[in-house]
């Protein structure tokens, strides 16, 4: 009796992991949920040799917005300056008014000469004048950047003898984990 109490606890577990095993092989047998359409598919997952993992180049093209600077001639007008000319020109033309005029003639042939002197001064200086010269201008223009880029992979695989080529968009290294379908052929 006292070797069935020792085993009692033993033969429990041994039961309930035959239990599970078989709970497990079922469920292997029908499929568990996972990626794919559905879950009662056929389907299962296995790993498949990769031969060959070949980059599929392909160009992408950025818009980079840039500004653009150049010099460019101008023509400008200037206008003068009245002031100075007026000023010059009444200096000029009192100097002058003072000799000529004799007595008290001198007075008046001044402030007649520094009137005409500052008329003409003005009309002189107001014209000013027109002159070349540069002007920095820019202008935004779009400048297209093209860099070569991989954008996917062609592997080429092996899988119980046949082999099989697929686009990735990842290099998979040595081994490629694959989905197997079966269905019947009609």
């Amino acid at each position: 009796m006292t070797h069935y109490k020792l085993f009692k606890p033993i033969l429990a577990a041994l039961v309930l992991a035959m239990a599970a095993t078989g709970a497990l092989a079922q469920d292997a047998r029908y499929g568990s949920p996972g990626p794919g359409p559905s879950s009662d598919d056929n389907a299962h997952y296995a790993w498949a040799d990769v031969l060959r993992v070949d980059p599929v180049y392909g160009v992408a093209r950025t818009e980079v917005p840039r500004q653009e600077c150049y010099d460019q001639p101008v023509v400008r007008h200037d206008p003068g300056n009245s002031t100075a000319g007026t000023l010059l020109g009444a200096v000029v033309g009192g100097v002058l008014g003072h000799t000529v005029g004799k007595g008290d003639g001198r007075t008046a042939a001044t402030v007649a000469g520094a009137v005409a002197g500052g008329a003409v001064g003005n009309r002189v200086s107001n014209r000013g004048g027109d002159y070349e010269t540069t002007q920095t201008s820019c202008r935004e223009v779009s400048a297209v950047s093209e860099q070569r880029r991989i954008m996917g992979y062609d592997v080429e695989y092996r899988y119980r003898g046949e082999v099989y080529v697929s686009r990735l968009n990842y290099d998979p290294g040595e081994r490629l984990r694959v989905r197997v379908s079966v269905a019947p052929a009609d």
